[in-house]
């Protein structure tokens, strides 16, 4: 049985992926087919599903700084929504209970407020693929995105701990210790090496933080959440989340299938359940709307807001909570499930089309922008820089360092990650934060007078494919560059512009052997 499950997920992931859409919308489609024939969700894809979850948290803790948390674009957005919100959804349910219409007549004004609530929610699971896949995990909206996401957990734990009338064990004063394990995990994660015990490890320390946290009457995902976040900063948490990517996306594919296989809605249903998606446009124009007034410029808040334009697997849980409390009807659960699927596929093209509908509309879009900026969102000085490297992890590191050699401080390096912008500057390059394949990036401050002869594509395929049409919108590279790490990247970057695509593993492999050849020559001479 569970062949049949991963062998139709396979299938409907596979054929939506030939039409440009993730393949998750294909997953949440296998399970609404499997439920269509009868197929029951097993105990194995449960705990596929719990395990998918437990690891996603963890690998977004990796990522999570606390400090970031604390800043009022995260937490003031996140709360003022979630009340809004709760406001907005509680009323219009709470008249249509009043109207006596369907499945809402019995609802009173408390148990509206719950559905709200559970309505709040934004999808952690969906955002944070799309992000990976875009490869925006570490960029401005990409960390607004997961801030927000991280405060709208924390609110559900909260609220369903208090609900369910569950108070947590006097131990869990004793997590505070869990602060003092930072070191040792620290020189554990160096110790482990690259290979087989640093996967282990992206294994264990998961589950152990989920299983701490449960055994003292905390939600488990909390823990992995906690234990990702411990680890955050140190130099081995880019590699240890990738060594974890593989199969903690396996094990996701088992939570979206039993999304779509929690139950067989009537057709009553299904209208509800789309009723209850009409609201979701009302939620992604409140964040881009709340955003702007945090200062955000209107790409990033439109970025934002549409990664979170969509229902939550938290708002399942709460629904599960208020049917177990006797607050609605079990109906509701499968009201919720279908909304949150269909919003899922709905959203997922609206993604793809970010870019392009901020190219449509940014005039209108920018009209919303305060006239504060926050750091990085200010003119852009390239200087007199001819030579630009756009993305600079290791490749554009190496690339960077190369070309300074030949061009001396001709050469820039521009990047999305905050972080990583500082770290080059601490070490002496000439780097600026920036995302290339950003509209706005191209009119704050580039013009025809920057000239650049020479610009290197060094991120993401989807980055660089973003960043080739913007820069061919706004000519001003002679040459444009870039790397490919699939032979089918090829053709798709030449199409955008870019007149000379490197597979990135050739090309590693031709260099290494022409300095050992280099090195041999020179042994030779001695």
């Amino acid at each position: 049985m569970n062949t049949l499950l991963i062998a139709t997920a396979f299938v409907f992931g596979f054929i939506v992926r030939q039409i440009g859409l993730p393949p998750l919308v294909g997953f949440l489609a296998a399970g609404f087919a499997l439920n269509l024939f009868g197929v029951e969700t097993t105990p194995a894809l449960y705990k596929l599903s719990e395990i998918g979850i437990i690891l996603l948290l963890f690998s977004i803790g990796l990522k999570v700084k606390i400090k970031k948390l604390l800043e009022p674009q995260i937490w003031g957005t996140a709360s003022l929504h979630m009340i809004i919100i709760v406001v907005i959804f509680g009323a219009m349910v709470y008249g249509l209970s009043l109207a006596g219409l369907s499945f809402f007549s019995k609802l009173t004004l408390s148990s509206s407020l719950v559905i709200a609530f559970a309505l709040s929610f934004s999808s952690t699971v969906f955002a944070v693929k799309i992000l990976e896949e875009k490869g925006e995990m570490s960029s401005k909206h990409g960390r607004f995105a997961i801030g927000i996401l991280i405060m709208q957990d924390m609110f559900a734990v909260i609220f369903i701990t208090i609900s369910s009338g569950k108070i947590p064990s006097p131990l869990a004063l004793g997590l505070i210790g869990l602060f003092f394990l930072r070191k040792p995990l620290m020189v554990l994660l160096e110790k482990s090496g690259h290979g087989e015990l640093l996967v282990l490890l992206s294994c264990i320390l998961p589950i152990a933080g989920a299983g701490i946290f449960e055994s003292v009457g905390l939600k488990p995902d909390l823990g992995a959440l906690f234990m990702g976040m411990l680890l955050a900063g140190s130099p081995k948490t880019d590699e240890l989340a990738k060594a974890m990517f593989g199969f903690k996306d396996m094990f996701l594919v088992g939570f979206f299938l039993t999304i779509g296989m929690a139950d067989l809605p009537s057709f009553e249903m299904v209208w509800t359940a789309l009723l209850l998606v009409a609201l979701v446009p009302v939620k992604a124009i409140l964040f881009f709307l709340l955003l702007t007034r945090f200062s955000l410029r209107a790409r990033t808040s439109l970025l934002t807001s549409v990664n979170l334009t969509n229902y939550s697997e938290f708002g399942l849980i709460v629904g599960a909570l208020g049917v177990s409390q006797g607050w609605f009807g079990s109906e509701w659960l499968v009201i919720l499930a279908v909304a949150l699927s269909i919003s899922m596929i709905i959203a997922s093209p609206a993604v793809t089309l970010t870019n392009q509908i901020y190219g449509r509309w940014n005039l209108f879009l920018r009209g919303f922008e305060t006239t504060t900026r926050l750091p990085g969102d200010d003119i852009v000085d390239i200087g007199t820089a001819s030579v630009a490297v756009y993305g600079m992890g290791r490749i554009g590191t190496g690339a960077y360092d190369n070309l300074r050699q030949r061009y001396g401080r001709q050469v820039i390096g521009v990047d999305s990650d905050e972080e990583r912008v500082l770290h080059h500057v601490h070490k002496g390059r000439k780097v600026i934060h920036g995302d290339a394949s950003d509209y706005d990036f191209w009119q704050r401050g580039i013009t025809a007078k920057h000239q650049i002869t020479l610009g290197l594509l060094t991120m993401s395929h989807r980055a660089n494919l973003d960043t080739a049409k913007r820069i061919t919108a706004f000519p001003h590279v002679a040459t444009l560059a870039a790397i490919a790490q699939y032979k089918d990247e090829i053709a798709p970057l030449k199409e955008a512009g870019v007149d000379l695509v490197l597979d990135i593993y050739a090309e590693a492999g031709a260099g290494f052997s022409d300095h050992v050849c280099q090195a041999i020559e020179q042994k030779k001479t001695i």
